[in-house]
């Protein structure tokens, strides 16, 4: 199982945002930082994952994921499978499609505090 935390970052709301992907794989860590242009902080959270998936994509497909974020919204709507956000709809489809590459992927949220690495990255990437 792939353990794949993101996380966003956005100054103003909406604003420049960036997201940060952490990903750990037995005794093997990977670090991804991305500028993503201007979004509210939602949307670039469900970007965040989105960018992890096509990383995932590429290097792990077939996997087993376990997709780690501090964003509730993004968390219930993708284990909903349902957003009634105009905005989201989109978003939600993409991840959904990318599912496809994989096993299985499950979502998991946790506090800001478990996720500092991804919080880091998306940080550097908006400092850049």
């Amino acid at each position: 199982m792939i353990e794949v935390y993101t996380d966003a970052s956005t100054i103003g709301n909406p604003g420049p945002s960036a997201a940060g992907i952490y990903i750990k794989q037995k005794n093997q860590q990977y670090e991804y930082s991305y500028f993503l242009g201007e979004h509210s902080n939602h949307e670039a959270e469900f970007l965040a994952v989105i960018r992890a998936l096509e990383i995932c994509k590429q290097t792990f497909p077939g996997e087993i994921l376990s997709i780690r974020s501090d964003s509730q919204v993004v968390v219930t709507t993708v284990d909903k499978s349902y957003t009634n956000n105009p905005v989201f709809v989109p978003l939600l489809n993409q991840i959904l499609t990318l599912h496809d590459s994989f096993s299985f992927v499950f979502y998991k949220w946790i506090p800001d505090k478990a996720n500092k690495n991804a919080d880091r990255l998306a940080r550097s990437a908006l400092k850049r």
